[in-house]
């Protein structure tokens, strides 16, 4: 199996979780209630948590939202970032609460103003992220250079050197734009030049098909390259969505060991059974299994076979028969009617097995 090779970055701390280094990749997400709705927030995070999402962002717009960031945290158990443009006060604010401030150097005003809140998260010590967005540079940028990789990167290292010359290096860096190509030409533009973790993802990415394709094509070639230490999945409207597309990426390359991922066939002529039925009642009577499994579901005789000598348990449809098959040995040949069953069976003692090794 080929493993990528990440690249070398500062470990740094949001709430007890590790980014950067040698840390797991976590996956992150943002809310969409009104931050100051405590109830509706808090709710919010919770499902994102069950989802699996390893840290959250709140959006901070004004006072009243920067000061129920106190109860809301007494109400969730990951760590909370939040989300400051324009007002640097609501950083002050937040940073009472939190476990870590994204500030918009496009948007967060002068030098003096990034030292306050450098001043604030130092006093409790707090990571800031740097957020870089393509659609919100600071002007003599923007018109020197465009919303372009170029400016973005300038962007970036402006203001990690005066982060830096604060004596602050409890630093990550975002890259964002809302196409695939800007993005990842500017994540892989800073990544040489810069030492601190980077958050990856594409900003305004779109709604649930469109977000999933940009997400995809923009984290998977930069996590390929090795460049990323945590991820958000951008989809509008969406919460376990995020989750959801964020670790399938990260399942599917390697780089974390979750839950069921399932190996089934494309759907052609020689299909012998009604597969596209079969794998979607698979996956939905999966989904609570988080012991790592491969498992296949093959239609016809042409892979079925060599799929199932890699996979945990495998399903092998024949014409009115098939195989059920376990670490390519074969358990049970049965008819049609009665494969799906058995080969669940397998599936869940599978996974109770590798659990208890």
């Amino acid at each position: 199996m080929i493993v990528i090779k990440r690249y070398p970055t500062k470990q740094i701390s949001v709430g007890g979780v590790l980014i950067g280094g040698d840390a797991p990749i976590s996956v992150q997400s943002m809310t969409y209630s009104k931050t100051h709705d405590v109830e509706a927030t808090a709710e919010q995070i919770n499902r994102l948590h069950f989802a699996g999402c390893d840290i959250v962002r709140v959006s901070v717009p004004d006072t009243e939202s920067a000061e129920a960031l106190k109860e809301i945290k007494k109400r969730i158990s990951i760590p909370l970032v939040a989300d400051i443009h324009f007002n640097y006060r609501l950083a002050l604010i937040a940073a009472e609460s939190v476990d870590c401030i994204r500030i918009n150097p496009g948007n967060i005003g002068d030098k003096s103003r990034i030292l306050e809140v450098v001043k604030a998260c130092k006093a409790r010590g707090l990571p800031i992220r740097i957020g870089v967005n393509a659609g919100s540079l600071e002007k003599h940028l923007e018109d020197r250079y465009g919303q372009t990789p170029k400016a973005m990167i300038e962007s970036a290292l402006y203001n990690i050197k005066l982060l830096e010359d604060a004596d602050f290096t409890d630093i990550k860096v975002s890259m964002k734009a809302s196409d695939v190509i800007r993005t990842v030409e500017a994540y892989r533009g800073l990544r040489p030049l810069v030492e601190y973790p980077f958050h990856i993802g594409v900003t305004e990415a779109g709604t649930l098909f469109g977000s999933t394709v940009k997400s995809s094509i923009a984290l998977g070639s930069l996590l390929m390259d090795g460049i990323g230490d945590t991820m958000m999945v951008s989809i509008t409207g969406e919460l376990e969505e995020e989750i959801k597309v964020g670790r399938t990426i990260l399942k599917s390359l390697g780089l974390i060991r979750d839950g069921v991922n399932i190996i089934s066939c494309p759907t052609c002529a020689r299909l012998e059974a009604d597969l596209v039925s079969a794998v979607k009642e698979v996956e939905e009577r999966t989904a609570h299994i988080k012991t790592p499994l491969d498992i296949s579901v093959m239609g016809c005789a042409v892979n079925a076979l060599g799929e199932a000598k890699h996979a945990d348990v495998a399903i092998a449809y024949g014409k009115g028969e098939g195989l059920v098959i376990a670490k390519g040995e074969i358990v049970a040949k049965l008819k049609e009617g009665e494969l799906k069953e058995r080969f669940l069976e397998e599936v869940e003692k599978a996974a109770k097995n590798k659990a208890e090794d």
